[in-house]
């Protein structure tokens, strides 16, 4: 079974090969042009697509040393995520499909996140640590915050998630009020390490259940850089580590009070983290602790796989597979697709 994933659903054109369940590739290609425009640009992005996905497919084959013609289905992320963007791999990934004849396999870009955790790569020393089901997953990324209760690897229940802005956002967001360069959220995450994360305290908020919600705190910070720079216009340069760590403890703690409440209310204590932020070194740390104290079987995924990628898309198509869960040739993509 030699499947080709395809990711397209933000600003990284990627491909993967999963053969008998290794992972034998994952070219990944970045698109630096955002870089000046601080923020992802969907139609800057559709096009870069278009320009990396066949070298990248290409990449991707070769190093796993696979024929085309030795592919048994193509996959692709179907959402959610950026129109255009998404319109490029699934199209390549319908068209070549087509082509050789083969099955077609969609993936739900949030849902792949998760199984990221049961990626086994070719050439691993050994392999990780799995979560048993059912297991919670806190899934955060620059566009999605959500507790999800994990039952199996195609049945999956959102169980709480932000009603307004992503943590993602947030960090990113308060980067840029900080004038840090996009993407922002890592750069917090650097200067944080050498920052007492006490020395400045930002209101948690509080939503009813275990939703989520990070509009509020966002506000707060805007508030508080804009009133002590009017105080002192080199506040920012002088306290940087300090503001940064003080940020990240702040998120941190909101998303992880909220996964101790639906340990409580689940009784589940294998729990994951999934997404983007969860490169983040503030939340692995203050997880892997809270895990100790708790005596919580904790899953953490290596960096590789915790921001956007096309093996995670491979491992959920090849549960797919496995369960003859094809898509039509008239499949289109879904931009704010849900589970």
């Amino acid at each position: 079974m030699n499947i080709l994933a395809i990711e397209s659903s933000c600003d990284e054109t990627s491909a993967a090969v999963l053969a008998n369940g290794l992972l034998k590739s994952n070219v990944i290609a970045a698109q630096l042009i955002h870089e000046q425009y601080g923020g992802v640009v969907p139609e800057l992005a559709s096009r870069a697509h278009q320009q990396h996905i066949l070298p990248v497919v290409e990449r991707a084959l070769n190093d796993a040393n696979i024929a085309k013609t030795d592919l048994s289905a193509i996959a692709f992320t179907r959402g959610p995520g950026l129109l255009g963007s998404l319109l490029v791999g699934a199209s390549f990934a319908k068209a070549l499909a087509l082509g050789l004849n083969i099955p077609l396999i969609e993936v739900n870009h949030m849902q792949a996140h998760i199984l990221a955790h049961f990626i086994d790569a070719d050439g691993d020393v050994a392999l990780r640590p799995k979560p048993a089901f059912p297991f919670l997953c806190l899934t955060v990324s620059g566009g999605h915050t959500q507790l999800v209760r994990v039952n199996g690897p195609l049945d999956m229940d959102v169980i709480g998630q932000t009603q307004d802005d992503a943590v993602g956002e947030a960090f990113d967001k308060s980067a840029k009020l900080l004038n840090l360069p996009y993407p922002g959220g890592p750069l917090i995450d650097k200067y944080a390490k050498t920052g007492n994360p006490l020395a400045y305290k930002f209101p948690m908020g509080e939503m009813p259940g275990l939703d989520f919600s990070f509009s509020g705190i966002k506000t707060a910070i805007l508030y508080f850089l804009r009133d002590n720079v009017k105080a002192n216009p080199d506040f920012i340069a002088q306290n940087l580590p300090d503001i940064c760590a003080s940020i990240q403890y702040t998120l941190v703690q909101m998303l992880l009070t909220k996964l101790k409440r639906a340990v409580r209310e689940t009784g589940i204590r294998e729990i994951a983290i999934a997404g983007g932020v969860s490169a983040n070194s503030g939340l692995r740390a203050a997880l892997t602790k809270l895990g100790d104290e708790q005596q919580w079987n904790v899953y953490i995924p290596p960096f590789d796989y915790c921001t956007d990628n096309a093996a995670m898309i491979a491992i959920a198509a090849q549960f797919k597979y496995e369960q003859g869960d094809f898509t039509a040739q008239t499949v289109s993509p879904l931009p704010r697709m849900s589970f």
